[in-house]
């Protein structure tokens, strides 16, 4: 993967036309969104994204986007690093009518004019690929609060419902 930052927009039917291939990354801070599910914004997000035409002719992009972000545990709620890799199979449509045609195997992007604001895009694949639970594998977590557990002598008292036996017992 290069350096190269990401452009911002982009003519998703001309690049797949010409079967242009984008590498490059952009700051997890750009993508606002993205941000809020997380505890720190620092990083990269490096994306590999390839437009093509598949052999019905339909314009395609495919491709991935892979970076590492802290997110709140949800047993601890200490920062847990997660890798992430969002994983690009879109076709596009101008319209929803023309996305009901398309083949079930592509996930439907709605291009309604000539240019597409590309990290939005990758936001909300990324967004789509966060656990919905995240924690550490090994996090300690405190299970007992409050006083010791029960003393024998607390153990020792009797059963309320042993007369209920009792009368059971006489049938």
């Amino acid at each position: 993967m290069s350096n190269a930052p990401l452009p911002k927009k982009i003519d998703p039917r001309k690049l797949a036309d010409r079967g242009v291939r984008i590498e490059g990354d952009a700051e997890l801070a750009l993508l606002p969104n993205l941000v809020t599910m997380l505890t720190d914004s620092q990083g990269r997000v490096a994306v590999d994204l390839q437009f093509d035409l598949d052999e019905l002719r339909i314009r395609t992009i495919k491709g991935t986007a892979v970076t590492q972000v802290k997110m709140a545990c949800q047993r601890c709620l200490e920062p847990v690093e997660i890798d992430i890799e969002a994983k690009f199979n879109l076709a596009i449509a101008p319209t929803e009518e023309h996305a009901k045609n398309l083949p079930r195997y592509y996930d439907h992007l709605i291009v309604a004019g000539d240019e597409l604001e590309l990290l939005p895009m990758v936001e909300e694949e990324l967004i789509l690929t966060l656990p919905i639970v995240p924690f550490h594998d090994d996090c300690s977590v405190q299970t007992s609060f409050g006083e010791a557990a029960t003393t024998d002598n607390e153990t020792d008292k009797p059963n309320p419902f042993s007369v209920l036996a009792s009368l059971k017992a006489d049938k």
